[in-house]
């Protein structure tokens, strides 16, 4: 279950930030809205790593479908084992 807390409650940031673990962060809403969310450190890391990589997969799908990949992929299958 979601943590949601009124982002006033920072006045007291040492309760809001025990209550933050990795895979369960603190939303903070702000005028009764969602505005903010505390997640822990590891779990950020794991976010932005997720972030680089979805990117570099559709870079990836792009220049597969633009045809302009540096390796053909006829070399691609060999090394997967995927030659005919």
């Amino acid at each position: 279950m979601p943590i949601i807390k009124p982002v006033s409650d920072l006045r007291n940031y040492n309760t809001v930030l025990s209550e933050v673990s990795e895979g369960n962060p603190v939303y903070l809403t702000k005028n009764g809205y969602g505005k903010y969310a505390v997640v822990d450190l590891v779990e950020y890391e794991k976010i932005q790593a997720s972030m680089k990589l979805l990117a570099e997969l559709a870079e990836a799908e792009q220049e597969i479908a633009d045809g302009t990949t540096l390796i053909p992929q006829e070399d691609i299958d060999k090394e997967f084992g995927l030659a005919k």
